[in-house]
């Protein structure tokens, strides 16, 4: 059976149901998620359906407001053993607009440069003017997005000075520098990272093969070390017995002079070998590094990086 909170979710968005709607067929959605559902899927002019259980309506249904199902969502609201988690820890991004305790933030405006929690991010999603701003997760990390000196949002690189700037940096100090926006750069960066790394492996490719090479050259060296050595053996049992000895003595010290050769060249391919997998291993570990940086969402972090390579 479902729980009390799976009951007021929204099959849309999996989120707590706001301004609650039910269709004629029962089921019911945040009226935000219902309406954008029906302006994707039919704007082709075809019947509208129930997300949920595929019920169609040959019109667009009129929704009204859910009055019971939000009364009873604000009762369980204020009956929630969670209540107390909104509050911030330490650690958390606390809510600018609260005074005394502070909640924890949830979303962060860049146009209002606050955030907010879910109580005071509510006239951003119900005001009109306010619901043109552009809102992102809140992080810890947003208020190194801020300018300090003029407590703008950092949306412009200057490749001049190498640092963030706002706009209004642009048109003070930074005036007639080299200057683009952050997304720009990010694209550019990213397209050097993606040179980087076929660089990276191509270079992984030719150690690759050279390994290959070596590790046939050393077994040719071995293949031609028993060569000599039957053929030592060969020309010794066809000597003459009076040169004996002396085919002995030669013969002993053409096998040490061919086992020496053997090793120097043995070794020798082995020490390649070793200090070329080194090579591989510290490539593929930069490859990784890069493969995570490709991932990095935050553009700041991912420009320090690659400026730092």
């Amino acid at each position: 059976m479902a729980s009390s909170e799976e009951l007021f979710d929204c099959s849309i968005c999996l989120q707590l149901l706001e301004g609650p709607v039910t269709t004629a067929c029962g089921h019911s959605y945040c009226i935000k998620c219902i309406n954008s559902f029906w302006d994707v899927n039919n704007n082709s002019g075809r019947s509208y359906s129930c997300p949920q259980c595929r019920h169609t309506f040959s019109q667009r249904p009129v929704l009204k407001r859910n009055t019971l199902l939000a009364a009873l969502l604000e009762e369980n609201k204020s009956h929630s053993p969670n209540a107390a988690d909104t509050y911030a820890s330490p650690g958390d991004v606390e809510c600018d607009a609260c005074t005394g305790r502070k909640r924890k933030a949830s979303m962060f405006c860049l146009v209002c440069l606050a955030s907010y929690c879910e109580t005071h991010l509510k006239p951003h999603l119900e005001v009109p003017p306010l619901k043109k701003h552009r809102l992102i997760q809140a992080s810890a990390r947003i208020k190194e997005s801020i300018c300090g000196r003029h407590d703008k949002l950092l949306e412009i690189y200057c490749r001049t000075d190498q640092l963030f700037i706002c706009l209004m940096c642009v048109m003070d100090e930074h005036k007639g520098h080299d200057t683009v926006a952050v997304a720009a750069e990010k694209c550019e960066m990213e397209r050097r990272l993606e040179g980087t790394k076929q660089e990276i492996a191509d270079r992984v490719l030719d150690s690759e093969r050279k390994m290959a090479e070596l590790r046939g050259a050393a077994g040719s060296i071995r293949d031609a070390a028993w060569k000599a050595c039957d053929d030592i053996e060969r020309l010794s049992a066809e000597s003459i017995l009076l040169f004996v000895r002396s085919v002995e003595r030669k013969r002993s010290e053409m096998r040490e002079k061919v086992g020496e050769a053997e090793k120097a060249g043995v070794d020798w391919t082995h020490s390649r070998l070793r200090q070329l997998q080194r090579e591989v291993l510290e490539l593929r570990r930069r490859e990784d590094e890069l493969d995570q940086l490709s991932l990095t969402e935050d553009p700041i972090q991912f420009l320090q990086v690659m400026t730092c390579l």
